[in-house]
């Protein structure tokens, strides 16, 4: 009983006859890999199926499981209306899954559903199930925007579901690799894509669940992958276990990865929790940085964390000036005598929590400055939750100090590593700092400001650029 099998799967449509026409023989090796894997599923006759698809509904903040009796869905956006499925879902299941999920704190849950039919990430794995399998329910998840962490303890959730309730459960990550292979493929090639599959490649073939916690977002936005979460909750429902992993496929011939995999669940095996030791890893990270942390995040940190604690004002003001004390007299006088706009940026197990900043300077002092908008990050941010004092261990903070705007003429004069950029159309302003994870172009950046400044793209703007100064 619980998890007896994992199975790592891609979903292009066109590997359904019916969809590719003839073009499904060009990925021969993934088609093969659906055989495999349906052909495990057959033999071990789960009671319920676990899918775990990018192409569900999806939240930035929150882990949505499909709701209801049953759903249907057809590839009729793909041109292949009469290839449909319908299944009733495993209702009981989806039960438990809330009631683990709710008491592990994590956001997850039914509500919010936009579209109930079924989606190509789960239609295209099914496909082949169905072939040789159908007696089985069906669980469908889908993922977020929240940390992976998140999505690993998530995947604990769906085991110890299966567990409590006596279930024979599979459980289908649907993910494609990298987007970006080839140049003459549909969202040309990066040097990150490659790079991505390859350790993907590794991670299939020999179970090492850990490093998927160490890709970076970076990486992963870089190579547009869109199953690296799904394969995170995967590993999560194997957490504590052996591993026997056998690695089918993996091949890209129109610039985008496919990888099919068997995950054989074995005997209980403390060596491979993987949430345990990566917050442990974390910690020991952390706790290093703040040994060598520059004047100006102790500051912020101080603040936020005093102001969290209700810490009285005379007392965080003694800490921030022993910081002050303790500090080089240069930088000691750049923060006492300079007034600047700054941004203070954080960071929880590698997923923004907060972000709130400065254009110009509106304190007496650039330290003064550090203090307010690291409260405001940490508790007004009004995409986030505050943060909570049980989360200070976790958190990453940076400052960047803004220097004078100047004034250009056009896109040219950007480079998205060195400057940040200042969008403006009337009294609406948009920043964006530089150097940003998955901001790989002037025109990114620039329409990233407008929006955030509610600017249309139609609309007339003037443009100006500055330089920042970053503190980890």
């Amino acid at each position: 009983m619980g998890i007896v099998g994992a199975y790592a799967l891609p979903h292009p449509p066109l590997a359904i006859p019916d969809v590719g026409r003839g073009e499904e023989r060009g990925i021969a090796a993934t088609i093969d890999g659906y055989r495999a894997v349906a052909e495990h599923i057959a033999a071990l006759k789960p009671e319920t199926i676990v899918v775990v698809s990018p192409h569900s509904i999806m939240y930035s903040d929150y882990l949505h499981i499909s709701p209801g009796m049953y759903a249907a869905g057809d590839m009729g956006r793909f041109g292949a209306p009469q290839v449909r499925i319908e299944k009733d879902y495993d209702v009981g299941f989806v039960r438990k899954l809330e009631e683990l999920v709710q008491r592990a704190g994590i956001m997850a849950g039914t509500e919010g559903e936009r579209d109930p039919s079924l989606d190509h990430g789960v239609l295209v794995p099914l496909y082949f199930v169905e072939q040789l399998y159908t007696d089985y329910e069906l669980v469908r998840c889908g993922i977020s925007g929240l940390p992976l962490l998140d999505h690993y303890r998530f995947g604990e959730c769906i085991a110890q579901a299966a567990d409590e309730l006596g279930r024979d459960v599979a459980i289908i990550a649907s993910g494609d690799l990298s987007h970006k292979l080839r140049e003459e493929g549909p969202y040309g090639f990066d040097p990150a894509g490659p790079e991505y599959d390859a350790r993907i490649e590794h991670v299939f073939a020999t179970g090492g669940f850990d490093d998927l916690f160490h890709f970076g977002e970076s990486l992963c936005d870089d190579a547009a992958e869109c199953g690296h979460r799904s394969f995170v909750v995967m590993a999560g429902a194997l957490d504590g276990r052996a591993v026997k992993p056998r690695l089918l496929s993996h091949e890209g011939p129109f610039g985008v990865g496919y990888a099919t995999a068997i995950f054989e669940p074995g005997e209980d095996d403390s060596t491979r929790c993987f949430a345990h030791a990566y917050i442990e890893y974390e910690q020991e990270r952390l706790a290093q940085m703040r040994l060598d942390e520059s004047p100006y995040v102790k500051i912020a940190r101080l603040s936020l964390e005093g102001n969290i604690l209700g810490t009285p004002q005379e007392e965080l003001r003694r800490s921030i000036f022993g910081v002050l004390i303790a500090a080089d007299k240069e930088v000691s006088d750049h923060l006492l005598k300079t007034r600047a706009g700054a941004f203070v940026s954080i960071h929880e197990h590698g997923a923004l929590r907060g972000c709130i900043g400065t254009i110009a300077p509106t304190q007496p002092s650039l330290a003064d400055e550090i203090v307010e908008n690291a409260i405001s990050a940490s508790t007004r941010d009004p995409r986030f939750d505050p943060i909570g004092a049980d989360e200070f261990a976790d958190l990453e903070i940076s400052v960047d100090v803004l220097g004078d705007p100047e004034p250009i003429s056009g896109l040219d004069e950007l480079d998205v590593k060195r400057y940040g950029v200042i969008v403006t159309c009337g009294g609406r302003r948009g920043l964006l700092l530089p150097d940003l994870d998955g901001v790989d172009t002037p025109e990114k950046q620039v329409d990233i400001a407008r929006r955030k400044a509610g600017i249309g793209p139609n609309e007339v703007i003037e443009l100006e650029r500055f330089e920042v100064t970053r503190f980890h």
